[in-house]
């Protein structure tokens, strides 16, 4: 499985209204300088997010973008799948032998536990001491 620039920008636009949740629209302007990214390409990003009921635009001098759910509803793994398409690991491991199938197997279920139980409301209050129990998943 491989994230490509479209949804680790989805998510960075993501976390930011989960940090600013409350607060009032936040403008594609302030987060694409707040982490360097061009404005342009999160306004391409924004749409689909908006599509899926996921942020709601605020038209107006001072609008911008809110959260369409509540921070701890949405999951890492929602907005994957909406800029992405489905989270796979691999395809054709139909043909592998059973033993390789199944390492396979249990590695995506193990990447898609960890999104799909990582909350915006987690990434959004994430700080550096919480690296201690970063998420842990066995295989």
């Amino acid at each position: 499985m491989r994230i490509s620039t479209k949804g680790r920008y989805g998510l960075t636009i993501m976390i930011e209204l989960a940090k600013r949740h409350g607060d009032g629209p936040t403008s594609l302007r302030v987060i694409a300088g707040a982490h360097n990214l061009s404005e342009h390409y999160l306004e391409q990003l924004i749409a689909p997010l908006r599509n899926a009921g996921f942020v709601r635009s605020i038209r107006g001098a001072y609008g911008g973008y809110v959260l369409g759910h509540e921070p701890e509803t949405i999951t890492a793994g929602d907005i994957i799948r909406v800029l992405e398409g489905p989270i796979t690991l691999v395809e054709g491991i139909e043909e592998e032998e059973p033993a390789k199938r199944e390492l396979w197997i249990r590695i995506s279920e193990a990447i898609k536990n960890v999104l799909e139980n990582t909350t915006l409301d987690d990434l959004a209050n994430h700080t550096a001491t919480d690296e201690s129990d970063a998420y842990m998943f066995y295989i």
